[in-house]
């Protein structure tokens, strides 16, 4: 099986390295040469255009920021429509809106192909471990034959049901991951104001019922301050708009989330947009007038 993989970013690259680890011959493409150049030198073949990517193989991935940047590289010029064949499978491992997840579906159909909409959950860490967790929406039978290559990528990989209903999924993901950061920064903050080092508060709510995944892989940059981003507050802002505008759709109230969504604006309007995500402590330091750092 020859795969495309378009987009060599932060989660993109390390993805493309599991995938040649794995076995499968690999083309690839991405916004900046430098990283495409990194993957051919370790055995990747290049392409010059999504269409390319297409044509030279049997299933294109997608790991791309947007739902724009989606739409241009399916159904832009020289895009995948152009180059897939029938038969091809289309995997968008982005985080997108469900209705381009159902719009990129119906234009490959069109086209002859299959989509599966499959955003990821495990950041940075996870692209690089191969632990990611994949949340698959879309034909069982394309699920099915798409599973060799989703499972040489994450640790846990579940069909979700239709179309559009992985990124319905990674949207709940990203409510629970941005309120997750935030109440670890009010603790933190609360706990270090009060004199306590906020090293041993991470250590202790890791041993009991607060404990989670976010605490661990975020916890250390937030007690470090080193905000180098493994996944950008402009991400995750873009995220929560996906799940309040998914809300609004269904007509449920989602309060806690739009409120640390005007959290995360307010970074990206001083200008922090591309820090890591969990710098969204800065921001309940900045209310409380207390740093946890200049504090130990």
């Amino acid at each position: 099986m020859r795969v495309g993989v378009i987009g060599l970013g932060v989660m993109g690259m390390p993805m493309a390295r599991n995938l040649l680890a794995a076995g499968f011959e690999l083309t690839a493409l991405s916004r900046s040469p430098e990283p495409v150049d990194a993957i051919v030198a370790a055995g990747a073949d290049r392409a010059s255009a999504p269409a390319g990517v297409a044509a030279a193989g049997d299933v294109t991935i997608l790991m791309l920021p947007d739902d724009a940047a989606v739409h241009d590289v399916v159904e832009g010029p020289g895009g995948v429509l152009e180059g897939a064949r029938p038969g091809h499978l289309l995997i968008d491992m982005s985080t997108v809106s469900p209705e381009r997840a159902r719009r990129t579906a119906e234009r490959i159909d069109q086209a002859g192909g299959t989509a599966l909409d499959a955003p990821v959950s495990g950041g940075d860490v996870g692209a690089r471990d191969g632990t990611l967790s994949i949340m698959v929406g879309g034909p069982e039978a394309a699920f099915e034959r798409a599973l060799p290559l989703l499972e040489a990528l994450g640790r846990t990989v579940v069909h979700v049901g239709d179309t559009g209903a992985g990124q319905v999924v990674k949207a709940c993901n990203q409510v629970v991951v941005a309120l997750t950061i935030e109440a670890v920064a009010e603790a933190l903050v609360l706990g270090s104001r009060c004199g306590v080092d906020p090293a041993t508060i991470v250590r202790l709510l890791s041993g009991g019922l607060a404990g989670s995944r976010v605490l661990d892989v975020r916890g250390p940059n937030m007690l470090e301050h080193r905000f180098e981003p493994g996944f950008t507050i402009d991400l995750h802002h873009k995220d929560l708009g996906i799940a309040l505008s998914t809300a609004r759709d269904h007509g449920v109230a989602l309060p806690a989330t739009a409120a640390v969504d005007q959290m995360l604006a307010a970074l990206r309007a001083r200008g922090l947009g591309g820090n890591d995500h969990s710098a969204l402590l800065t921001h309940v330091e900045e209310l409380a007038g207390h740093s946890i750092v200049e504090a130990t």
